[in-house]
């Protein structure tokens, strides 16, 4: 018999991502941006058929993808290198080399908002001129004229929606991640959304269903959020739908069949829902994952659903009826079944004051058992670790690692009180969480305090330097991926977009300057003695690679263990293949060195 060697690492990581995706009206193409190549670019079929064709090249990553309605053009949005300055291009209708459309400096942003029904205006935010607050503007396609929409005051101001007829718009004003006001401006008149703006709450997923009547997802006085109305013409806010324990993520329109397809946000999975307008009965759909990134609902009243599950990587699906779905894309991983990856057991622990807390725990198969385990603290921190598939987890579970990803306080899907415990605590709380879940470990047989990795990226790089720091006691090794070293530098060094909204998230530097120096890795430099892989994005806007820098610099100057791995070609994540097998290849070594 012929006898095949164990998978490689670069099986696992020559799965895809897929980003992003549209439909066109007619449902003839659909666009997908995915590193099929290696890079990111857009990808095409033209269903039915589903064998995938480069659509348009352009190496980047990708924020939006829009078709014209009469299908003239495509627009789509793209970053350098990372950088996360993402400027708006246009690409023919059969798909080439996209054109600068609405562009500026290479440190300008313009983010998409809306495209007229005749695809002949397109709204969209830009920092030209506000960096910090954004500008929304509206060019004109046929002359080429652009115009002033709104000016961004107070802090960060997006347009998110606008009615047929032009007339009246949306737009979404951000204090914080959990606190985000709604207005809707119509002339030179604007009405709040919600009853009060000044109570701390969230607005998102506007949609007009007519010129007069907007419904949205706010969390105004509920622990969840549900879907509100309001009605331009009586100027009144009305809840409309909640659903228990459960959270609404996002709101689609099917104006064919007046219902509203909605995604919620359950723990570490996600369902979705019909909710007929006119009856208002609501049936919970089964779908083929556990996590929705997004879905598109087209004027058939169609479903187009992009989504992943723990052993399933991003895939596109497709239904006609919301049971049965068709799988458009065949994305998985080379070589192996789905029977080969690893499903997760969500189960909770209670931490040190009492609260319990969830968790994900993979647990490596018997055969490939090595005996050590990996923590991983989420990024965010205002995210969840949920069932979606990462190419690093079943790879190193693969490799005999079993892997536990607790959701600690500030994670999302446990309420909007729960999330709010992260802000202006980045180090405590969430710490002595992570420091509970470590001793459950323990007290449950999971691991061996000998056996006992620690690995984790953004938020996850910055709690994993903050607990080698102050508990190295627990760890053989540990890897930084972009996380931040220092609160004073990273509130500083964050893109001129997110600094009105720091003060609520992290804190003021000088007013909290006594609880930024004791949640700051870098105080802890003398506790950081066990050997460290550090890796990091040169273009990276959020963590900037002078975090990286100044703690591996401080460390190897006290002669400590440190590994340094800088690309000089990525961001806040790894667009390209070979940086993506690199970066994972290097962590595997790592921490198989550092297994005796």
């Amino acid at each position: 018999m012929i006898n095949f060697p164990k998978p490689t690492v670069e099986q696992f990581f020559r799965t895809y991502m897929i980003t992003n995706f549209s439909v066109s009206s007619d449902e003839k193409r659909l666009i997908f941006s995915a590193n099929l190549n290696g890079k990111m670019n857009l990808w095409a079929m033209n269903l039915p058929d589903t064998y995938p064709y480069l659509f348009a090249h352009h190496d980047e990553s990708n924020s939006f993808i829009k078709f014209d309605p009469e299908n003239r053009y495509v627009i789509a949005g793209f970053d350098k290198d990372g950088d996360e300055n993402h400027q708006i291009f246009a690409i023919p209708s059969e798909g080439g080399l996209p054109q600068p459309l609405i562009t500026g400096e290479s440190t300008e942003k313009y983010f998409f908002s809306h495209l007229s029904d005749d695809g002949k205006r397109i709204y969209y935010m830009t920092s030209e001129e506000n960096p910090s607050f954004l500008n929304a503007r509206v060019r004109h396609l046929e002359d080429n004229s652009d115009e002033l929409i709104n000016v961004g005051e107070v802090s960060p101001t997006n347009l998110a929606a606008v009615s047929d007829n032009e007339g009246a718009f949306v737009f979404l004003r951000s204090f914080a991640n959990t606190y985000v006001t709604g207005f809707v401006k119509v002339g030179d008149e604007t009405y709040h959304l919600t009853p009060d703006p000044d109570k701390v709450h969230v607005v998102f997923e506007p949609v007009f269903i007519d010129d007069k009547t907007i419904y949205f997802v706010t969390d105004f006085e509920s622990e969840y959020s549900y879907i509100a109305k309001f009605d331009l013409e009586t100027k009144e806010f009305s809840p409309v739908l909640h659903i228990e324990n459960e959270s609404v993520d996002s709101l689609k329109w099917d104006k064919k069949n007046n219902v509203f397809y909605l995604t919620t946000e359950n723990g570490v999975q996600d369902d979705l829902y019909r909710y007929d307008l006119q009856s208002t009965k609501l049936d919970k759909l089964i779908t083929p994952v556990d996590v929705i990134e997004k879905i598109q609902v087209t004027k058939s009243g169609h479903i187009y659903m992009l989504g992943r599950s723990a052993t399933v990587p991003h895939n596109v699906f497709q239904t006609t009826n919301g049971k049965e779905w068709t799988q458009l894309t065949n994305n998985r991983v080379l070589g192996l079944s789905q029977a080969d990856m690893v499903e997760p057991d969500v189960v909770s622990y209670t931490s040190f004051d009492g609260m319990e807390i969830e968790a994900l725990l993979f647990k490596a198969k018997p055969e490939n058992d090595n005996g050590h385990t990996i923590f991983w603290p989420h990024g965010g921190p205002q995210a969840s670790e949920r069932k979606f598939f990462r190419s690093m987890f079943q790879c190193f579970l693969n490799r005999g690692y079993t892997i536990f990803a607790p959701n600690f306080r500030g994670s999302t899907g446990y309420g909007s009180s729960f999330v709010k415990l992260v802000e202006q605590d980045w180090g405590e709380g969430p710490r002595l969480d992570c420091v509970a879940a470590i001793e459950w470990l323990f007290e449950n047989n999971i691991t061996d305090r000998e056996k006992l990795f620690l690995v984790g990226g953004s938020y996850g790089g910055y709690m994993s330097l903050l607990l080698h720091g102050r508990h190295a006691e627990y760890f053989k090794a540990v890897v930084d991926i972009f996380g931040p070293s220092d609160l004073f530098t990273f509130v500083n060094s964050v893109p001129a977009h997110w600094k009105p909204i720091m003060d609520r998230w992290l804190g003021d530097p000088e007013r909290d300057k006594e609880r930024f120096i004791k949640d700051s890795p870098v105080t802890y430099l003398d506790g950081m003695v066990k050997p460290m892989l550090v890796i990091q994005g040169a273009k990276d806007p959020r963590v900037v690679k002078e975090e990286s820098d100044q703690i591996v610099e401080k460390l190897k100057s006290e002669g400590r263990e440190v590994e340094y791995l800088l690309l000089e070609d990525e961001g806040h994540g790894f667009s390209k293949k070979e940086n993506e097998i690199n970066v994972y290849s290097r962590m595997l070594e790592f921490l198989e060195k550092h297994q005796g």
